[in-house]
């Protein structure tokens, strides 16, 4: 199979770009970074594309793509997100139209304000969003109706992430990690494994179109996760929990404080950060497993030192 894959460079693109080359397809990658910036790349031909530029003269023929790239942060001008998320995304299903288009979207398409809990793909009818990457997903995944495969993940963690490992990290304090919630809540997660292999299957077929939720094979609470975070990392710190209302309304105040301020970083507290795990976030995986013969691997944090 002739595999594009968008967002090469990055964490998500860079593992489906690594298991195709794998399994001996033949992958033109496509990512932001110029190929000079990239180490230990996989076989396949490399070409870098800005998404919200000029598409590249002289693109492949390919059977599918795999559509990675995108504008990942809770924080930032919400302009340059549905630049990348929404325009760039609709660029690149334009510039393959030939092929099957797997498209990469994301939990964040749920309602935000209610817990989610086990919910289908049917389920997504969030009205607002807590910032643009939530509401510039979801109107990809409008964008791509019908013509794609979209993929939802849910708290995508393994080798190479740069996002939810750093962000529970800069959580620990003293000898505390500082979460959300009670710990009992329980959530779907997805490493970049099941991910990727998720892709592939998609890629491959055997529908050309539709959404499936893609997480691990089952869901875990928090504190089992944490713990076992905790204790692969060797951190010899203790999760430590707080409530969720006055954190979340503390959240909104920095959130606002950051904004008058015209701070290029967002702060340490969000709302999307504080919600993303404060309450149970479970997706329904049965429509992958029976549609796409999907099956994930269980939740794991093996080798997490080296990530």
């Amino acid at each position: 199979m002739r595999l594009a894959v968008t967002g090469a460079s990055g964490f998500t693109g860079g593992a489906v770009w690594r298991l195709a080359a794998a399994e001996g397809r033949q992958v033109h990658a496509f990512g932001r970074r110029p190929a000079s910036a990239l180490r230990d790349t996989p076989p396949g031909v490399y070409r870098s594309w800005d998404v919200t530029g000029p598409v590249p003269r002289d693109l492949p023929e390919v059977d599918a793509v795999v559509h990675c790239a995108g504008a990942v942060s809770d924080w930032g001008p919400a302009a340059g997100i549905f630049a990348v998320n929404v325009d760039g995304t609709r660029k690149v299903r334009e510039a393959f139209p030939g092929a099957r288009f797997v498209h990469v979207s994301t939990a964040s398409v749920y309602d935000p304000f209610r817990p989610t809990v086990m919910a289908g793909e049917h389920e997504c009818r969030a009205r607002r969003h807590v910032n643009a990457y939530g509401a510039s997903k979801a109107r990809a995944e409008e964008v791509l109706a019908g013509t794609a495969v979209v993929l939802r993940p849910h708290a995508v963690y393994g080798p190479g992430d740069t996002v939810l490992l750093p962000r529970v990290l800069r959580a620990v304090r003293g000898r505390r990690l500082f979460a959300v919630g009670d710990g009992r809540q329980r959530i779907s997660l997805t490493s970049v494994a099941n991910l990727a292999r998720a892709c592939l299957l998609a890629a491959d077929g055997p529908v050309a179109s539709g959404v499936f939720n893609i997480t691990d094979a089952e869901p875990v609470t928090l504190d089992e996760a944490l713990r076992a975070l905790i204790a692969e990392l060797g951190l010899g710190v203790r999760p430590c929990y707080l409530p969720a209302a006055p954190v979340t309304a503390l959240a909104a105040v920095a959130e606002t404080a950051f904004r008058v301020l015209r701070r290029p970083h967002p702060p340490t507290l969000t709302r999307y950060a504080t919600g993303h795990l404060a309450v149970e976030r479970t997706l329904d995986i049965t429509a992958a497993r029976e549609r796409l013969g999907y099956v994930p691997a269980p939740t794991s944090f093996a080798g997490a030192a080296n990530w």
